[in-house]
């Protein structure tokens, strides 16, 4: 037998999309399974947004792409970063990626060697340890728990940094915790990054229009001294509902920006020229559908929370941006479900409620803090509340 190479045998399949699979295989099967597994808008893409694609194909931009991204799109994201992050970057400073995910791989590979540690203060993403273990690097997991507002302190960062340090992952506002960075966190952040310049920063800004409340900031803007270590990243499919598109961008330092192109150039190319004149339509077309669905977003994050709180055993921090609950399930371990499962742990609680309750949920585990579940709150008023009722009533019935 001809064995697989180790970066595929070192690298964890991601717990969203197995999660995702289980609800369709019982869904399949005949049971009304309601899954809150996948972070994905459940709003459609906006009109001018296809048409713009549509008139592109017509058009003749069906040929292969420049490996950075067309001209127009990155014109578009240059604006976008100076309207929305008060970022002034030129075209060329920007890269066009297959989705926010290639975005963060292209940057790993771009930087880290085999054996070099990339700091991931969690609960994280799990697209961020497989990218990490993928490259060979080592992830540094700095907990952030829900008493510390689920942000990074200065403290702990420095903690964390150690001599084959390389790269710090920040991901505000945060999946799966919904915590939003405050100008303190930034500002300390950036304390503890003077005092290391050979830690490079990626800042994963994809739900920057997710904030409920306050002012989004990113780390690019607040410490613009540090602009040649920090790689500012987002794109299109969390906000405009494109995530079927897979269309990412970032901008930042020269040099990494051209290593990550390398990376790019040897794996998938360019980006497809559709998808890139619909994110052209996409930025620089009307922007008033982000607070509107903002709004919507947080009036059903308030609605989850406060169902939530109904439950017994589980405790949830009141979501502050992006579109989860992350609610702890401590209170339930150790008992047993009404069809007599043990919970030992908040995978065991996931699985029981989508076994018993046919509710699809992540385990914090998957984010690197165990202890907990995630919910998508993507969804709409009425999915949310038939879901909530039934985990209110899986938590009751547990004995």
């Amino acid at each position: 037998m001809n064995p697989l190479s180790s970066r595929v045998t070192r690298t964890r399949p991601a717990a969203t999309f197995a999660t995702a699979a289980l609800a369709r295989s019982l869904r399949a099967a005949g049971h009304d399974v309601i899954s809150l597994a996948i972070g994905e808008p459940d709003f459609p893409t906006p009109p001018h947004v296809i048409e713009a694609a549509h008139q592109a194909a017509i058009d003749g931009q069906t040929r292969y792409p420049p490996i950075v991204g067309t001209d127009a799109l990155r014109g578009a994201v240059a604006r976008k970063f100076a309207r929305d992050q008060g970022l002034q970057v030129a075209p060329a400073d920007v890269l066009i990626t297959n989705g926010g995910k290639q975005a963060i791989f292209d940057a790993v590979m771009a930087v880290a060697d085999e054996g070099d540690e990339v700091i991931i203060p969690t609960p994280c993403w799990s697209g961020y340890i497989q990218v990490v273990e993928f490259a060979g690097a080592r992830p540094v997991f700095v907990p952030c728990p829900a008493e510390s507002g689920f942000l990074l302190s200065a403290p702990a960062l420095e903690a964390s940094v150690g001599a084959r340090s390389k790269l710090l992952l920040l991901s505000y506002p945060n999946n799966p915790s919904g915590a939003v960075a405050d100008i303190g966190m930034l500002d300390g952040i950036a304390d503890v990054l003077r005092k290391h310049p050979q830690l490079r920063v990626i800042s994963d800004d994809i739900y920057e229009h997710l904030v409920f409340d306050g002012v989004y900031t990113t780390l690019a803007a607040r410490a613009p001294d540090l602009a040649d270590r920090i790689l500012t990243m987002s794109g299109v499919s969390k906000s405009y509902a494109m995530t079927g598109w897979r269309l990412g961008f970032c901008t930042g330092p020269r040099d990494w920006l051209d290593g990550m192109t390398v990376v790019q150039g040897s794996s998938t190319a360019g980006v497809s020229t559709i998808s890139q004149a619909a994110a052209v339509a996409a930025l620089d077309g009307p922007q008033d559908i982000l607070d509107e669905r903002r709004l919507i977003y947080h009036r059903r994050s308030q609605k989850v929370f406060e169902m939530l709180a109904e439950a017994p055993g589980l405790s949830c921090s009141r979501p502050q941006g992006a579109f989860y609950a992350f609610p702890s399930v401590t209170g339930l371990l150790g008992r047993r479900t009404k069809g007599g499962r043990l919970l030992a742990s908040d995978e065991d609680v996931a699985g029981a409620m989508l076994q018993e309750s046919f509710v699809a949920t992540v385990p914090g585990t998957a984010f690197a803090m165990p202890g907990h579940i995630r919910l998508s709150t993507a969804a709409s008023d009425a999915v949310l509340e038939a879901a909530c009722s039934r985990i209110v009533e899986f938590c009751k019935a547990v004995m």
